[in-house]
């Protein structure tokens, strides 16, 4: 098995180590008169059999972005490798379950060449970079997993036994880090407390893997996070989670398999484990904007930095060993004001501004900086440095997008007009690895404009499937769109092509040459990116385009932990999420929900095809009065008992018409994370493969 150090030493010397020109090959095109034909062969090795290769539009892409990039700035190499002590065992971690939680030789593909033409040159470089692989040491008593989940495992010595900071996404991946860390420098001894930084689920999910719920009863072992960390971890997982779900599928092109022409990396981590996810609560809120606390002896500045990278986050400061954690406020990258998966528009005025004051409060002692991804940075020099670019990037965003909206640039052009400073294009760590600067100059017109381009055309449109039809007519139908289309690819005008493609495909569905040649030009500007999410979303595209959508079992977005964490408020709002308005039409009744054991009591009501519930209130005429302990509604909420068993067997009661029951379970809907997103996908199930479906979708969200 290859160790972190013979990949490293196999790279290639600095300067060349990323180099992509000349280094391409045009032989999977064939060639008319000395030009590319648009229709390029099927690419032998490319995992798909409609795959096609780089244009040479898209080669030529790509040289020019190589020839721009700071190569010539090596410090992330060495500060990657920087503190290795030894690699996980096994390139292979097995889930539980029996399927395989992490593989990471599959990711090693990257290092077999200088360079692909098929794969960004600094998207290559921090696939490389993300192929670290074991544990490292950041200063004596601390010490970090990296490589085996899409966020890091950080353990620091206390005076009897060990701190983790974040615990990563999955229980198996977190146990072998664990177990590997113990082995090579943790000297027996326990562990003392678990810091959630924020509320992401690659950094709490994995708790079940090294905490049980006895050594939280027990007091061996804290939880602490910052203030309101559960409220807003579930509600952000809860609401939209099926739609977040199908929408990750993209962003982290989990269809995709892992090779030159499909996925290479997520740029905070490889990828997201396929283990299981869990979440013991806290027993402890850092509530202060600033907490100084001691823990295990151990003194501990802790920063919260609400509504930043995440809803609730916080930063650590560890004075006795000048140790600076930015939790995900600051990591190697540029992160998402707006993520694709879909959330809350993050803030990005906001973040600059805690990150400012972490520069201020901690930056002039600080000698080294850790996160929750990539590696550290040693020095005070490099920690103030990475702290002010990142500062001025967040801020940046904010201020010249506004700038720019408040001269009349809409969100549909703020993407072709923004563009981040010369010097943080300079800057590794500013990169778009995470968040590309298309999509999150349009995250901040949203977040202080909205959807709206003041256009009233766009204000209220027809659905494209209703517009499109009318364009193809105009048009002069579907053999003139094609051959224009042919003619765009051709000239490597790939946004051209879209546009009049998207068109075709919406109001012809069925049409499979156009989805074909609108999947090929999805799979050239995909190639094109630098940023994981845009490549990601326009190669997953492509592949269902191609292929369509897989069949086969899906499992809830909600674990038995988060349904034991939910509200009942919030599992009430949910059900009025899940009902179809449709069916509700008519209908009217009021119940009283009563739950003994945690004293909560309920008006839900149904009326005007909505339902709504309010607490701390009971109707006195109310239909229907259903009287259930909370511990027992949590495993109708899971689907472990109905409520009909519950009634049956004494554990719920009514009074009034129990019919209620059944008239309002019968107006549910059973949300399927396979909805369609392109044209004519949904039922072309005959070459796909349900097993990314089956083995993530019941994760809970990351980032």
């Amino acid at each position: 098995m290859p160790t972190r150090r013979d990949i490293i030493a196999s790279l290639p010397a600095a300067g060349a180590a990323f180099t992509v020109a000349g280094a391409f090959t045009m032989d999977a095109f064939t060639t008319e008169g000395g030009a590319a034909h648009a229709q390029p062969l099927p690419l032998a090795g490319h995992f798909h059999p409609k795959g096609k290769a780089p244009s040479p539009h898209t080669i030529r892409v790509l040289q020019e972005a190589a020839a721009t990039l700071p190569f010539d700035d090596t410090r992330d190499l060495d500060e990657q490798a920087r503190g290795f002590i030894a690699p996980l065992p096994d390139l292979q971690i097995m889930a539980d379950a029996g399927n395989v939680a992490w593989d990471q030789e599959r990711f090693l593909f990257n290092e077999t060449q200088d360079s692909f033409d098929s794969i960004h040159p600094s998207m290559l470089r921090i696939a490389r970079l993300n192929n670290n692989y074991g544990l490292y040491e950041v200063v004596p008593g601390i010490y970090q997993v990296r490589g085996p989940d899409l966020a890091n495992i950080t353990y620091v010595r206390g005076k009897t036994g060990w701190i983790i900071f974040d615990i990563m996404t999955a229980s198996e991946t977190a146990r072998a880090s664990w177990e590997l860390f113990q082995r090579e420098v943790g000297e027996g001894l326990p562990l003392k407390a678990v810091i959630y930084s924020h509320t992401h689920g690659d950094h709490f999910g994995g708790v079940r893997g090294i905490v049980t719920d006895d050594d939280v009863r027990s007091g061996q072992v804290e939880i602490i996070a910052p203030r309101d960390f559960m409220d807003f971890t579930i509600s952000e997982n809860v609401n939209a989670g099926n739609a977040m779900n199908r929408r990750l599928f993209y962003q982290y092109g989990l269809l995709l398999p892992v090779a030159p022409h499909g996925f290479v990396t997520q740029g905070l981590g490889h990828t997201i484990p396929a283990g299981s996810s869990g979440l013991i609560a806290p027993t402890r809120y850092i509530t202060e904007a600033v907490e100084e606390t001691e823990l295990d002896g151990l003194r501990m500045i802790f920063q919260n930095t609400p509504n930043t990278e995440a809803p609730r986050e916080m930063n650590t400061y560890i004075p006795e060993m000048k140790a600076l954690w930015m939790a995900e406020n600051v990591t190697a990258t540029l992160h998402n004001i707006y993520t694709l998966r879909g959330a809350q528009v993050r803030d990005s005025l906001n973040w600059s501004k805690y990150i400012a004051e972490a520069l201020f409060r901690f930056g002039p002692e600080a000698e080294v900086m850790f996160a929750s991804h990539h590696w550290p940075r040693w020095g005070n020099e490099r920690v103030r440095e990475v702290l002010r670019d990142q500062r001025d990037m967040y801020a940046n965003f904010n201020n010249q997008v506004l700038h720019y909206a408040n001269q009349g640039v809409t969100i549909n052009q703020i993407q072709n007009v923004y563009q981040t400073p010369k010097g943080l294009q300079a800057k590794w760590h500013c990169r778009g690895y995470h968040g590309s600067p298309e999509h999150n100059a349009r995250g901040v017109v949203q977040r202080f404009l909205g959807f709206w381009d003041c256009n009233p055309t766009t204000l209220i449109p027809l659905s494209p499937e209703d517009s499109a039809p009318l364009y193809v007519e105009m048009m002069g139908g579907a053999e003139p769109i094609i051959a224009r289309s042919r003619e765009l690819f051709d000239a490597g005008d790939y946004k051209l092509a879209m546009e009049i493609m998207d068109k075709l495909a919406h109001a012809e569905p069925d049409n499979e040459e156009a989805k074909d040649l609108l999947a090929d030009v999805f799979e050239q500007i995909g190639y094109q990116q630098e940023n994981p999410g845009l490549r990601n979303s326009f190669l997953a595209a492509a592949y269902e385009l191609r292929t369509g959508i897989p069949e086969g079992a899906t499992a809830s977005s909600s674990g038995p932990d988060i349904i034991r964490a939910m509200s009942t408020e919030l599992f009430l709002n949910f059900l009025g999420i899940r009902m179809d308005p449709k069916r509700a039409e008519g209908l009217e009744f009021t119940m009283n929900l009563v739950t003994p054991d945690n004293g909560e009591k309920f008006i839900v009501e149904l009326s005007n095809a909505t339902l709504t519930n309010i607490q701390g209130f009971q109707a006195t005429d109310a239909d229907l009065t259903l009287t259930i302990d909370r511990a027992d509604l949590e495993l109708t909420m899971a689907g472990a008992k109905t409520l009909e068993a519950q009634l049956a067997d004494g554990t719920a009661q009514v009074e009034g018409d129990i019919a209620i029951l059944g008239q309002l379970a019968a107006l549910m809907a059973d949300f399927d994370p396979r909805f369609e997103i392109m044209p004519g996908t949904k039922l072309r199930t005959e070459h796909a493969s349900a097993d990314a479906f089956e083995a993530t979708v019941g994760a809970v969200i990351p980032e």
